[in-house]
């Protein structure tokens, strides 16, 4: 058994009340994806200045993504696609795999002028032929803090077959297939360790509490 206790001590100021000095700021790349360069200096936890710290961040805004649920068939909706990124991680393991597919949340960038949840609107008609309305946000997480500066809005979202008005599949290029699981394989596959989209295991967490949830209310 471990006890809790009422009140947790932080040493020194509390973060986002700490100075942040940012004494230069350059881009070095910049193309669909862009790398600057930031010189930083921020308080520490005692008070003092840290020295100037040369970082590189790897900027591409933020995205968005969403678990689509169909609680008449305990169905989740999902998409597979080939990423290079994914075939090149993996090739650190096999370097002669061709496998660069992954199950993951429908999921893409924000564009300019776009709310988070305009665009996962949007995402979710272009890749699945869903049409939803009222997302609900589950989560906003930095997907790899320590490099890029990119946030990820998490959504979630119930369907039916109604809501299906399209085919899915992307926009020109993409070749993204539409991918249904049962809620259960869903959460076999959680259990199991085998979910490689960190948005996709973060909603199947919360879709177990949501649904024992709506279970408790005799819904």
């Amino acid at each position: 058994m471990y006890a809790v206790s009422a009140a947790v001590k932080v040493e020194g100021t509390m973060p986002g009340t700490r100075k942040v000095e940012i004494r230069k700021q350059t881009r070095l790349f910049d193309d669909f994806f862009k790398v600057d360069e930031i010189v930083v200096a921020h308080e520490q936890r005692d008070g003092t200045m840290s020295s100037a710290q040369r970082r590189l961040v790897f900027e591409r805004g933020d995205a968005v993504a969403a678990l689509l649920y169909e609680p008449d068939t305990h169905t989740v909706i999902m998409v597979d696609q080939f990423k290079v990124p994914t075939l090149i991680a993996r090739r650190r393991d096999n370097p002669a795999t061709t496998d660069g597919w992954i199950t993951e949340a429908v999921a893409g960038m924000i564009d300019p002028g776009e709310t988070a949840e305009e665009a996962i609107i949007r995402e979710t008609l272009e890749e699945t032929g869903y049409r939803i309305s009222k997302p609900e946000l589950i989560c906003k997480f930095f997907s790899s803090p320590g490099g890029t500066s990119e946030r990820i809005f998490l959504y979630f979202s119930e369907v039916s077959e109604v809501d299906r008005v399209g085919e899915g599949g992307g926009v020109p290029g993409e070749d993204v297939r539409v991918v249904r699981w049962s809620a259960h394989e869903l959460f076999a596959q959680l259990e199991k360790r085998q979910i490689e989209d960190p948005k996709l295991a973060i909603g199947a967490y919360w879709l177990q509490g949501h649904i024992s949830r709506m279970r408790a209310v005799g819904k």
